[in-house]
């Protein structure tokens, strides 16, 4: 396992570790000579996705379920049958959460988890390092409410390490190694009042949609992390019930504000 002051220590320096395939042992330090990243405002709100957002047709989380997206990030798919996130990576992601500084956006379907993304956070920072959908627009989901969490914690630089063509169609765009360099010094530099962790901007952007707090126990579609913490992985794919409950339409918001700066 990679120590989480090595691996925060990487990524202040923008470097990241991969691995060859799923059980590889061994870890290799990247510093890409191109790097993609997703301008916050500059994220690109689809009518169809915007549609999908007002429809409510998922419940989405932060740092509910952890260790189930990072596993769904690693699995076998039809187009990557294999992994860079070995057993050793997945792991340190899993230290780095517990310190605070590793987080995911979850996306819920009928009490299954159908799609999500993990990263890392510090400071003015972000760096996105995998994705997954089980279903249609899942990741894409996500993804839009991270960027709208992001916004309301006062990120200004969100990493997604390589452009793709689905992260173009999205925003993203592709930058030098010494403009990312530059951006991500300067962001380090502004981490004074004003920032939030994503887990607060998420709870921020719940109550900027007007969401409401749900008591303990109380069965409701889903939880979210709150201002100060983390509710631990979901059981059997379900979410936990309690904490931040959607009590208005924040899909609706997230639409209209993303597509009103898109």
């Amino acid at each position: 396992m990679i120590p989480p002051d090595l691996l925060l220590k990487a990524y202040r320096s923008g470097i990241f570790p991969m691995a060859d395939s799923r059980d590889d042992p061994e870890i290799f330090w990247i510093e890409p000579k191109r790097r993609a990243i997703l301008p916050l405002d500059g994220f690109h709100c689809s009518r169809s996705l915007a549609k999908a957002l007002r429809s409510e047709r998922f419940t989405v989380t932060c740092n509910a379920a952890f260790d189930d997206v990072i596993a769904a990030c690693a699995a076998p798919r039809p187009d990557h049958p294999d992994s860079w996130i070995s057993e050793r990576i997945a792991a340190s992601y899993r230290t780095l959460h517990a310190a605070g500084h590793a987080h995911s956006i979850e996306c819920w379907q009928g009490g299954k988890l159908v799609g999500g993304l993990y990263g890392v956070g510090f400071d003015r920072v972000f760096c996105g390092e995998s994705m997954f959908s089980r279903v249609t627009n899942a990741s894409k989901i996500a993804l839009a409410w991270l960027v709208a969490a992001l916004r309301h914690a006062g990120v200004e630089l969100l990493d997604c390490q390589f452009i793709t063509g689905h992260l173009a169609s999205l925003g993203a765009i592709e930058i030098s190694q010494n403009a990312y360099l530059d951006r991500l010094m300067q962001a380090q530099d502004q981490r004074g009042a004003g920032w939030l962790s994503l887990p607060e901007g998420f709870a921020a952007l719940l109550a900027a949609a007007g969401a409401a707090v749900s008591p303990a126990g109380d069965a409701g579609t889903g939880g979210a992390a709150g201002a100060t913490g983390d509710l631990g992985a979901g059981v059997d794919g379900v979410a936990p019930e309690g904490a931040l409950s959607p009590a208005s339409s924040p899909g609706k918001f997230i639409a209209q504000s993303l597509t009103h700066t898109s």
